[in-house]
């Protein structure tokens, strides 16, 4: 029987598995930057408009004809600037990243590439390009997961170990993944703390699940300053490692933008952020990959998907 995404409101219920994290830690901490400046909707590309979402342009009524040089410059801030003060703060305190590097990103700037290539990070396929992967048909989707592997191969000197659409998958994408083979999870999942693994076509696949709550798209909505964004995040950071030390251990995603965190206001917070994770014992801040693989050794595929 052919794959179909079918919603589930069970999932692990009541008596979640104990993801025995290494070193017996109570809270898995994954931070993401997406990296997709340079691949976005625009004019040049055939969209025939600037995106602004996500950016200082964020939910603006009046969008110019044509090229909106303001959007196209607000986007070229996170890869020209917001990149490197963002990865730098990491790099200082010896902590991973996730790349969701779009694969069109990194064929516009080589120097990123060259600096994801040389730091150890994991990237995680964000598509060929930062679009709506479910207003793709099935065939143009399959292109573009095809060519956006090649191409971070290509620029990265690794193949992506995940793979994550903008916003959602279509209907098709999570079969379009497994088919084309060589991904160790897809997270295109918001609906869990804990991976779990689905049947595709009498396979076993592995979901990491993302939050856009943890997230720093937050400023576009209720939180207006990096204190607030540090305070929001924080507050789900203390949550979920105290439950972990109350025997309910889970993984938590911090999802960040260049062209959002990279501001200095905002770095700030997340300045607060890593400093805070960093004082805490019982965290084991790791990168996706090592997170999915931990789960494929400790929790191998069972021959069937969680509720299936």
């Amino acid at each position: 029987m052919a794959y179909e995404a079918k919603r589930d409101f069970i999932g692990y219920g009541a008596n979640p598995p104990d993801p025995r994290w290494p070193g017996g830690a109570k809270l898995a901490l994954n931070f993401v930057l997406n990296v997709e400046e340079g691949s976005e909707p625009s004019v040049q590309d055939g969209e025939g408009f600037s995106e602004t979402n996500l950016s200082e342009a964020h939910g603006r009524n009046q969008i110019p004809k044509g090229r909106d040089l303001a959007a196209e410059t607000l986007f070229e801030y996170g890869s020209r600037v917001g990149f490197w003060r963002v990865t730098r703060m990491f790099a200082e305190r010896g902590l991973p990243l996730t790349m969701f590097a779009c694969a069109q990103a990194l064929e516009r700037n080589p120097e990123i590439a060259a600096a994801i290539r040389a730091s150890g990070n994991d990237v995680c396929s964000h598509g060929w390009r930062w679009i709506k992967h479910f207003e793709l048909d099935e065939a143009t989707e399959r292109e573009h997961i095809a060519r956006a592997v090649a191409s971070l191969e290509q620029t990265t000197g690794q193949r992506p170990s995940g793979w994550y659409c903008r916003y959602g998958p279509s209907v098709n994408t999570r079969r379009l993944v497994a088919e084309h083979g060589g991904f160790l999870y897809d997270s295109d999942h918001y609906g869990d703390e804990l991976p779990f693994w689905v049947t595709i076509e009498g396979q076993g696949h592995l979901i990491v699940p993302y939050s856009m709550a943890t997230n720093d798209a937050k400023y576009f909505g209720s939180i207006g300053n990096g204190e607030q964004w540090f305070g929001y995040i924080r507050d789900a950071f203390d949550t979920m490692l105290d439950e972990g030390r109350r025997g309910r251990p889970a993984m938590m995603s911090v999802g960040l933008h260049p062209r959002i965190t990279g501001q200095p206001a905002r770095a700030a917070g997340l300045r607060r952020l890593l400093d805070h994770v960093m004082a805490q014992p019982d965290v084991w801040v790791a990168r996706r990959e090592d997170i999915a693989r931990h789960w494929v050794d400790t929790h191998p595929y069972p021959g069937r998907g969680l509720n299936e």
